[in-house]
Protein backbone atom coordinates (compact mmCIF):
# COMPACT_ATOMS: atom_id res chain seq x y z
CA UNK A 1 0.00 0.00 0.00
CA UNK A 2 1.18 3.47 -0.86
CA UNK A 3 0.67 7.00 0.42
CA UNK A 4 0.32 9.87 -2.01
CA UNK A 5 0.76 13.54 -1.20
CA UNK A 6 -1.16 16.06 -3.28
CA UNK A 7 0.55 19.43 -3.04
CA UNK A 8 -0.64 22.71 -4.53
CA UNK A 9 2.06 25.19 -5.45
CA UNK A 10 2.22 28.55 -7.14
CA UNK A 11 3.94 28.85 -10.51
CA UNK A 12 7.05 30.00 -8.62
CA UNK A 13 7.09 26.84 -6.48
CA UNK A 14 5.65 28.29 -3.27
CA UNK A 15 3.61 25.62 -1.42
CA UNK A 16 -0.03 26.59 -0.91
CA UNK A 17 -1.76 23.45 0.42
CA UNK A 18 -1.03 19.78 0.99
CA UNK A 19 -3.18 16.68 1.37
CA UNK A 20 -1.93 13.13 2.06
CA UNK A 21 -3.96 9.97 1.41
CA UNK A 22 -2.71 6.54 2.42
CA UNK A 23 -3.73 2.94 1.78
CA UNK A 24 -3.52 3.24 -2.00
CA UNK A 25 -2.42 0.61 -4.52
CA UNK A 26 1.12 0.91 -5.89
CA UNK A 27 -0.03 2.17 -9.31
CA UNK A 28 -2.89 4.46 -10.31
CA UNK A 29 -3.76 6.54 -13.34
CA UNK A 30 -3.62 10.32 -13.12
CA UNK A 31 -7.39 10.35 -13.75
CA UNK A 32 -7.94 8.07 -10.73
CA UNK A 33 -5.63 10.20 -8.60
CA UNK A 34 -7.39 13.44 -9.53
CA UNK A 35 -10.78 11.89 -8.80
CA UNK A 36 -9.44 10.53 -5.49
CA UNK A 37 -8.10 13.94 -4.54
CA UNK A 38 -11.39 15.68 -5.32
CA UNK A 39 -13.43 13.04 -3.46
CA UNK A 40 -11.20 13.49 -0.41
CA UNK A 41 -11.48 17.31 -0.56
CA UNK A 42 -15.26 17.12 -0.71
CA UNK A 43 -15.39 14.55 2.11
CA UNK A 44 -13.30 16.82 4.32
CA UNK A 45 -15.55 19.76 3.46
CA UNK A 46 -18.63 17.67 4.25
CA UNK A 47 -17.17 16.74 7.65
CA UNK A 48 -16.77 20.46 8.49
CA UNK A 49 -19.14 22.48 6.27
CA UNK A 50 -18.22 26.12 5.90
CA UNK A 51 -18.90 28.92 3.46
CA UNK A 52 -15.41 28.41 1.98
CA UNK A 53 -14.25 25.41 -0.04
CA UNK A 54 -10.56 24.73 -0.55
CA UNK A 55 -10.27 22.45 -3.53
CA UNK A 56 -8.77 21.86 -6.92
CA UNK A 57 -11.66 23.36 -8.89
CA UNK A 58 -14.36 25.93 -8.18
CA UNK A 59 -17.76 24.49 -7.29
CA UNK A 60 -20.79 25.66 -9.26
CA UNK A 61 -22.15 28.98 -8.02
CA UNK A 62 -19.05 29.82 -5.95
CA UNK A 63 -16.79 32.84 -6.12
CA UNK A 64 -13.02 32.70 -6.31
CA UNK A 65 -11.48 33.94 -3.06
CA UNK A 66 -8.00 34.03 -1.61
CA UNK A 67 -6.85 30.41 -1.13
CA UNK A 68 -10.18 28.83 -2.02
CA UNK A 69 -13.71 29.43 -3.18
CA UNK A 70 -16.46 31.20 -1.27
CA UNK A 71 -19.84 29.51 -1.28
CA UNK A 72 -22.89 31.71 -0.99
CA UNK A 73 -23.94 29.47 1.89
CA UNK A 74 -22.57 26.24 3.34
CA UNK A 75 -23.95 23.41 1.23
CA UNK A 76 -23.37 19.89 0.03
CA UNK A 77 -20.92 19.61 -2.86
CA UNK A 78 -21.25 16.78 -5.39
CA UNK A 79 -17.80 15.15 -5.54
CA UNK A 80 -18.51 13.45 -8.88
CA UNK A 81 -19.45 16.77 -10.51
CA UNK A 82 -16.30 18.32 -9.02
CA UNK A 83 -14.18 15.41 -10.29
CA UNK A 84 -15.63 15.75 -13.80
CA UNK A 85 -14.85 19.48 -13.74
CA UNK A 86 -11.32 18.72 -12.52
CA UNK A 87 -10.74 16.34 -15.44
CA UNK A 88 -12.01 18.95 -17.89
CA UNK A 89 -9.82 21.63 -16.30
CA UNK A 90 -6.78 19.35 -16.70
CA UNK A 91 -7.60 18.79 -20.38
CA UNK A 92 -8.09 22.54 -20.89
CA UNK A 93 -4.74 23.34 -19.21
CA UNK A 94 -6.39 24.98 -16.21
CA UNK A 95 -3.70 23.37 -14.07
CA UNK A 96 -0.90 20.95 -14.58
CA UNK A 97 0.47 18.07 -12.57
CA UNK A 98 4.10 17.26 -11.85
CA UNK A 99 5.53 14.06 -10.47
CA UNK A 100 9.22 14.06 -9.74
CA UNK A 101 10.67 16.53 -12.25
CA UNK A 102 8.27 15.83 -15.07
CA UNK A 103 4.90 17.14 -16.17
CA UNK A 104 2.06 14.66 -16.65
CA UNK A 105 0.23 15.21 -19.93
CA UNK A 106 -2.18 12.27 -20.14
CA UNK A 107 -5.01 11.47 -17.72
CA UNK A 108 -4.58 7.76 -18.39
CA UNK A 109 -0.85 7.68 -17.59
CA UNK A 110 -0.06 5.24 -14.78
CA UNK A 111 1.94 6.60 -11.85
CA UNK A 112 4.09 4.32 -9.68
CA UNK A 113 3.18 5.63 -6.24
CA UNK A 114 5.94 3.66 -4.56
CA UNK A 115 8.57 5.54 -6.61
CA UNK A 116 6.85 8.93 -7.00
CA UNK A 117 4.38 9.45 -4.15
CA UNK A 118 4.17 13.25 -4.50
CA UNK A 119 1.98 14.99 -7.06
CA UNK A 120 2.33 18.74 -7.44
CA UNK A 121 -0.64 20.68 -8.82
CA UNK A 122 -0.02 24.12 -10.28
CA UNK A 123 -3.13 26.09 -11.12
CA UNK A 124 -2.85 28.48 -14.02
CA UNK A 125 -4.50 31.84 -13.61
CA UNK A 126 -5.88 33.71 -16.58
CA UNK A 127 -4.30 37.12 -17.01
CA UNK A 128 -6.53 40.18 -16.94
CA UNK A 129 -6.94 41.48 -20.47
CA UNK A 130 -5.18 38.45 -21.94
Amino acid sequence: MATVTFRDETATGKPVAELAVDGLPGRMSVRELIRLRVREEVARHKARPRDRFNGLVRPDDAETALNGYRLREPRRIDWERQADMAEQAFLANGYFVLTGDRQIEDLDEQIDLTAAPDLVFIKLVALVGG
